[in-house]
């Protein structure tokens, strides 16, 4: 009888793994609603075709990628599912980091991540000692070249560092500091382009505020592992 020697080597059971994620890592940044071909694919991954169409084929069976009759690979709804699963980890993870900068800065903080053109609202907590503060909620989205938020991330994919500031930019009178999440020097884990931020309806210190929205980045780094 075979006995435990008879499993895949470890090293080549990785490589499909490493592989099988490429593809679905490919598919995301490519960003073509049309989708790759078998073809393209290869070319990105520098693999074969016929170990595309494998990986493709696995993949399929389990509707985290789909194909249309045209042949060209798109990702498919079961990622949806998968991504629904972990945000509420992260939005339970994250709001405790959340709450303890909304109570040192009196401003509503919030984690932000970028979703195609836009800077949606994952999680939003608003300081618990003061009733006067911004009314902003989970699940907002604007351009990414709006509001602090938006315009921390884009500064984080250029590669620059530092605290962003807007004043005025999506609600008169409401002031904005965010910090991206992620450089090119050290990425988000995962590759998720993200910001922490706070709003407030008055001016913010950019020296007192800034070390604090350091800390909660370093923790909401964590959190995104």
């Amino acid at each position: 009888m075979p006995g435990p020697a008879a499993a895949a080597p470890r090293g080549e059971s990785s490589q499909t793994l490493d592989r099988g994620i490429r593809v679905l890592e490919t598919l995301a940044e490519g960003g073509e609603s049309t989708g790759l071909t078998i073809t393209e694919l290869a070319a990105r991954l520098g693999v074969g075709r016929p170990v595309v169409y494998r990986l493709v084929t696995t993949l399929e069976e389990h509707h985290l990628v789909s194909r249309a009759t045209d042949g060209r690979v798109r990702l498919a709804l079961g990622i949806s599912r998968l991504a629904s699963a972990v945000t509420p980890i992260v939005r339970s993870e994250a709001r405790p980091v959340l709450r303890e900068l909304a109570d040192a800065v009196g401003a509503t903080a919030h984690l932000t991540i970028a979703e195609g053109d836009e800077a949606l609202a994952l999680v939003v907590v608003e300081p618990s000692w003061t009733d006067v503060h911004v009314a902003y909620r989970s699940g907002a989205r604007h351009a990414l070249d709006q509001g602090a938020a938006g315009r921390a991330i884009l500064a984080g994919r250029a590669g620059e560092t530092g605290v962003v500031g807007t004043d005025g930019e999506l609600q008169a009178g409401a002031h904005g500091l965010a910090l991206s999440l992620s450089t090119r020097a050290e990425p988000t884990p995962g590759g998720v382009e993200a910001s922490v931020g706070v709003v407030s309806l008055e001016p913010l210190d950019v020296g007192a505020v800034g070390p604090r929205l350091e800390r909660a980045a370093r923790a909401l780094r964590g959190v995104l592992r």
